[in-house]
């Protein structure tokens, strides 16, 4: 299952953001979406969890939580087609 997660702070790095997430399952990847030109963070990620009750939990449990002073975000990631 895909995450999307945002309003991070611009500080997060994506290991941080990987062991919040890895209480709720096995985290498969983290990324932090950066602009292009400055290499700063946009402030919001994607994360995919191994299984779509992982997923699922961290989603009910995780938005609406703090991290880092920011109220977070946790929906099922919109993929491209």
């Amino acid at each position: 299952m895909n995450l999307y997660i945002g309003n991070l702070s611009y500080k997060l790095k994506e290991s941080d953001l990987s062991k919040v997430i890895q209480e709720y399952g096995e985290v498969v990847s983290v990324k932090i979406i950066k602009d292009r030109e400055t290499g700063k963070s946009k402030g919001f990620a994607f994360v995919e969890i191994s299984d779509d009750a992982a997923g699922q939990k961290a989603m009910e449990l995780l938005n609406g939580t703090e991290l880092d002073g920011r109220t977070m975000v946790v929906k099922e990631a919109n993929l491209r087609k």
